[in-house]
């Protein structure tokens, strides 16, 4: 019988003014590549079509060209470059817990989200603290692949703990690591059963 509740938290970056400081830097540099690209771009309109009409050898027009469009092809790279780099930074991920369901996304410098999976009560197979030696036990279970990690920190904050839930889809057996607190723990154990639930 599915258990009517709503509960919801996120795990955020201990150092959150931090990371968000290096995400504004990597985001203004790749805004500043993207604005050279495009001056290059629009200046392209009138500088290929006259080194094509020069008078000059096939060579050396492609050559010309060549030369133009590398600066343009690095400020293009660069941009996507700094792009993905920020993307490291700030990150968070919001817990929301529905219907014995879990369902975990991904948050981008407080506002871009991006859903990453629900986890239901009936699949999960075990339930546990990190720190214990069954988590230890779930990890070599693993045969070299390693845990999912649902929490920016290495280590929890203060009030929060992390947890693992090793988990059963249709397709594989996953291993998540979550930092939350114990209110979600509870949640979660009642949902899938106590049974389920190794603190040892």
């Amino acid at each position: 019988m599915a258990r009517s509740a709503l509960y919801e938290e996120s795990a955020i970056a201990a150092d959150e003014q931090g990371e968000r400081r290096k995400y504004q830097v990597f985001h203004i540099a790749s805004m500043i590549f993207l604005v050279l690209a495009a001056i290059m771009i629009f200046f392209s309109v009138w500088f290929i079509p006259s080194m094509i009409v020069q008078d000059a050898s096939t060579a050396v027009k492609i050559f010309n060209v060549v030369i133009w469009c590398i600066p343009l092809l690095c400020f293009i790279g660069f941009f996507f470059l700094f792009r993905a780099i920020k993307r490291r930074f700030n990150v968070s991920f919001d817990y929301t817990f529905v219907q014995d369901e879990l369902r975990i996304t991904k948050v981008f410098n407080g506002k871009s989200r991006k859903y990453l999976t629900t986890l239901k009560a009936e699949q999960m197979l075990k339930i546990g603290y990190v720190e214990s030696d069954s988590f230890t036990r779930m990890e070599q279970g693993l045969r070299g692949k390693k845990p999912v990690i649902l929490t920016p920190n290495r280590e929890p904050v203060e009030g929060k703990i992390f947890i693992y839930i090793h988990y059963s889809s249709s397709i594989e057996k996953k291993l998540y690591v979550l930092e939350c607190r114990k209110e979600l723990l509870e949640y979660v154990v009642f949902a899938a059963g106590r049974n389920k639930f190794d603190p040892k």
